[in-house]
């Protein structure tokens, strides 16, 4: 556990998951999934304190169990049709001393759902935010796939076509890279989370984070596939 005075990062885990019953507690490599993230970032050289919005008695403990401070939200911040940012800006509100006027920390954000991340990946978006003049920063990750080249949607006639119709690209080197946008960190003014309803419209900022550390949990898979390189990590 990090025992330094650095800035304070929230994760954001509501309870009642659909796609994976209880997957912010779900056991992955040993742990509820939500300790990953807390573990990582108290491991970082930036984060002293870690914070866990939820509304889930369950997760809240889970979080205390591994050294996180619990806000609980108002169950209207934690419904399937919630938007985030509400939660963020509940957060923002709740822990005024961090974020105004011109608080001493950006907002930090680390999704429970990014278990693969390491200290260094959360050290690296913060340290690149402050030295970046943008409004947000996101974790982004090299894409698989592209819309130029392997990429396709479905039409009424029951055929596929490329999703940016009209490309002649036949090589990945005929193609701009794309990248993934990643759950792994957000870093923000806190000003900027307050009054955008879209993350997007501000002027964005990255981090790149290798594929291997970049997984999103959202299916019985992902968990499946976040065990299994948890366990046995990925060597390069």
């Amino acid at each position: 556990m990090s025992t330094n005075s650095g800035f304070t990062a929230f994760i954001f885990a509501r309870g009642g998951s659909k796609r994976v019953k209880n997957k912010n507690i779900y056991s992955v490599a040993g742990k509820p999934l939500i300790a990953h993230s807390i573990l990582a970032a108290l491991a970082s050289e930036s984060i002293g304190q870690v914070v866990v919005s939820t509304d889930d008695a369950d997760i809240a403990k889970a979080a205390k169990d591994y050294g996180a401070e619990v806000l609980m939200r108002p169950a209207e911040l934690a419904d399937d049709t919630s938007p985030e940012i509400l939660a963020w800006r509940h957060a923002i509100a709740s822990y005024p001393h961090l974020f105004e006027p011109k608080g001493p920390q950006p907002f930090i954000s680390l999704p429970a759902t990014a278990p693969l991340r390491l200290p260094i990946d959360i050290d690296a978006a913060i340290a690149k935010f402050m030295q970046t003049d943008c409004d947000v920063l996101f974790g982004i990750s090299p894409s698989h796939n592209n819309p130029y080249l392997n990429m396709a949607t479905i039409g009424e006639d029951g055929l596929i076509t490329i999703v940016l119709e009209g490309s002649s690209a036949i090589r990945t080197q005929d193609v701009p890279p794309v990248y993934d946008i990643t759950t792994c960190t957000y870093v923000a003014n806190a000003e900027f989370v307050k009054r955008s309803n879209k993350l997007i419209d501000g002027r964005v900022g990255y981090t790149v984070i290798p594929p291997e550390r970049a997984l999103d949990i959202d299916t019985p898979f992902d968990m499946y596939l976040a065990d299994l390189l948890l366990t046995h990590p990925y060597k390069g």
